[in-house]
């Protein structure tokens, strides 16, 4: 039985009755339902497909996916009125309003937090999502990150992770939950992504992913940051698709190798170590059920009532709904899932809503002023701009090349960004603020083409290609510029495992030939890791975002009119002595 008087939920008799009443007038398919937090797939606000939506799945969540401020809030407002129990509706928020909202508020990256020094910017994070999110009717943030970044080739975690240790990342996801409390009290917490990602390269949505720390180094990292946040009270951990090898073998003893599973398969994992061990009494939710490290480790008819039997209590989103639904409706009515398993599960997702006093109108819908007083407002703004001085990075300047002096101000821009993947491609708005950027700290700037700018504006030519290879003469470069500023904004998510500097085609005029004819800035407006690709610079920044704020920020401080106050962690070298020249 979940005691829910005790840590997370402190629920006071009249809470508990509602839990059970609300139990009690179930019917079986309205228990199924609530295990499950559904995608909202098609943007737009239409009340008589809501309406059925609801009817056929008696959802318990939601995560929608489009919709401006508007939209969404009206959207939420009426899941919210239709909805026989009150609906978790869930945001993700790594870097502040921005994760929920178009016009939502970026405030920094988890990496770039870290980098800071101080938790104040993780703080800011969490007040400004809390704000934004609670704004549209947002109850629950799938956040914070809680992963440890220990190995320098995974990119999914690399901005989203507070630190390289466990003792780095406790202040910082404290800071942002108290940052949340701050803002919405009624809204819960979501520690991702247990049992941790970080540790291989490997990314989830496209394999299952391998923590292989020993028992004793697991606990000693990221079992310390879980032990200590569910010792303060989180509410809910969402679990990844991770396989503990070496804790599965110590709390499986003889367990074979083709029975390892994805935590969110291995009940050693959730319910052994999780509750057991760990002592966690909250909700535990999967992390995205379509990601390959868990739709491929078994047939779906099976994973999907798996998860629940292993020790989660909601599963998130749906392949075919009906037919989800109707694996976890076989999986109980099977045995798979047992009789006290369910109610286990309905007692802590009922009682998470009482913890939250979903119960109450008032605090299901919030006033549609908030929207306007929070969203992108002037003061959250401000804590980007104090984010970007705070923690922007110098990782290195082995050439004292820097501050840039009055006299390099004939700069040549070479930037460099992700492989467009739309025909839709009209540019990399970030080079546009770069440019604008430059121009106001008193630069004169030329641009470095690239291949896939060349075949939008000239249409698709061969010649495109030969005037890449074109870098002209050495000489006259020099006479030409100054200073090259190489900025490299690059990302990826969910296509390949490891994300790296690609540039616009081979034997690319972007290439670092310049490097040692005219002093060469190299800036990054995402990943950390850069300097595997570029190891020749001698002077690299890590900005974190293409953000107008992160980007005046990086070049304020390459001419010297602010100090650089962030601190690069050794990840930024990648392992390598070459990297540090």
């Amino acid at each position: 039985m979940v005691d829910l008087r005790a840590k997370p939920f402190y629920l006071n008799d009249e809470q508990i009755r509602w839990v059970e009443e609300t139990i009690a007038g179930m019917t079986l398919e309205e228990k199924i339902g609530q295990l499950f937090v559904l995608l909202k797939g098609k943007p737009g606000v239409d009340e008589k497909q809501i309406c059925g939506d609801l009817a056929r799945s008696h959802q318990g969540g939601l995560r929608w996916q489009g919709g401006d401020k508007e939209q969404v809030y009206e959207q939420n407002r009426l899941y919210q009125k239709h909805s026989k129990i009150p609906l978790f509706i869930a945001a993700n928020c790594d870097e502040g309003g921005n994760g929920c909202l178009p016009e939502g508020t970026f405030v920094a990256t988890a990496a770039q937090a870290g980098a800071g020094g101080t938790p104040e910017t993780s703080y800011h994070m969490g007040l400004v999502a809390g704000r934004e999110a609670s704004a549209v009717g947002c109850n629950w943030m799938f956040n914070p990150v809680c992963d440890i970044y220990k190995n320098w080739r995974n990119t999914i975690v690399n901005t989203r992770s507070f630190g390289e240790s466990a003792e780095a990342v406790i202040p910082h996801v404290r800071a942002y939950i108290r940052g949340i409390k701050e803002a919405n009290p009624y809204m819960a917490c979501c520690g991702k992504h247990f049992p941790g990602d970080g540790m291989e390269e490997l990314d989830q949505h496209l394999a299952l992913g391998l923590n292989e720390l020993s028992v004793q180094e697991w606990h000693d990292s990221y079992g310390k940051v879980y032990r200590t946040m569910i010792d303060e009270g989180l509410e809910s951990v969402m679990v990844g698709h991770f396989a503990m090898p070496a804790m599965s073998r110590a709390l499986r003893p003889g367990i074979r190798d083709e029975e390892i599973m994805p935590a969110t398969l291995a009940p050693e994992i959730m319910t052994d170590l999780l509750r057991g061990e760990l002592g966690f009494n909250g909700l535990i939710i999967t992390d995205a059920s379509h990601m390959i490290g868990f739709a491929a480790m078994a047939r779906r008819c099976d994973a999907v009532p798996g998860a629940i039997a292993a020790g989660a209590d909601m599963f998130l989103f749906a392949g075919d709904v009906e037919e989800d639904m109707a694996y976890m409706r076989a999986g109980y009515e099977s045995g798979v899932i047992s009789p006290e398993r369910l109610s286990d599960a309905l007692h802590r997702i009922i009682g998470m809503k009482a913890h939250l006093h979903l119960y109450e109108e008032a605090v299901r819908v919030p006033s549609p002023q908030d929207k306007e007083r929070w969203v992108g407002c002037d003061e959250h703004r401000a804590y980007t701009a104090q984010a970007a001085d705070a923690c922007v990075t110098l990782v290195k300047d082995t050439a004292h090349l820097l501050p840039l002096g009055e006299d390099k101000r004939r700069a040549y821009l070479v930037f460099v960004q992700s492989t467009p993947t739309t025909k839709g491609y009209r540019g990399d708005p970030a080079k546009k603020i770069f440019i604008e950027e430059l121009e106001r700290a008193g630069f004169s700037v030329d641009v470095c083409p690239n291949y896939h700018d060349l075949e939008v504006e000239n249409g698709v030519s061969p010649m495109n290609f030969v005037r890449m290879l074109d870098k002209g003469s050495c000489e006259e470069f020099r006479k030409k510029y100054d200073v090259v500023f190489l900025v490299l904004n690059i990302k990826g998510y969910a296509q390949e495992n490891n994300v790296r500097v690609r540039w616009s085609c081979n034997h690319s005029c972007e290439l670092p030939w310049y490097i040692h004819e005219v002093p060469t800035v190299g800036i990054s407006l995402n990943f950390t890791n850069h300097l595997i690709d570029v190891p020749q610079l001698k002077t690299f920044v890590n900005a974190y975002s293409p953000a107008r704020e992160n980007i005046r920020a990086a070049i304020e401080k390459v001419c010297g009119k602010s100090a650089f106050k962030g601190t690069a962690g050794k990840t930024a070298f990648c392992g390598r002595w070459e990297t540090r020249l």
